[in-house]
């Protein structure tokens, strides 16, 4: 894994912002995940798939869906979509190895302390602060 993914998200299909690691936060989480949730829903009416890319400014938004919960991560633009994807899956086969058994108290009752560890466990998939402070500069 290589650190690509600058903010990750992982919402229910309802909207909830179950886990999140954001990076420069500029909206609420929960926020976010509502509006996301409410886009992928009018997408679905559209086509049946859903969105599965968009961009905003020198950003790139990657979302793949799988048990009923939507991954987001974002990347800049000049990192290919499919590298995106395949650390989003990565990420995603790695919360459900550890949490499966953990996600309906998760979901439900919405007991996400349950997932505080989840970040060690991806970090070398995200951005961190030092290789973002050095792109600026280049």
């Amino acid at each position: 894994m290589s650190k690509i993914l600058q903010d990750i998200y992982i919402l229910t299909e309802s909207g909830t912002t179950i886990w999140s690691r954001v990076f420069n936060p500029k909206i609420n989480e929960q926020m976010f995940g509502a509006v996301m949730s409410a886009i992928n829903k009018f997408a679905e009416q559209i086509s049946e798939t859903g969105i599965n890319h968009f961009e905003l400014s020198k950003k790139q938004y990657i979302i793949i869906k799988k048990k009923d919960l939507l991954f987001i991560g974002n990347a800049g633009n000049n990192i290919k979509q499919k590298i995106i994807k395949n650390e989003l899956n990565r990420i995603s086969e790695k919360f459900f190895e550890l949490y499966s058994d953990k996600l309906h108290q998760i979901k439900k009752f919405g007991e996400i302390s349950l997932l505080s560890d989840f970040e060690e466990h991806i970090e070398p998939s995200l951005e961190d602060t030092i290789n973002k402070f050095e792109k600026a500069f280049w």
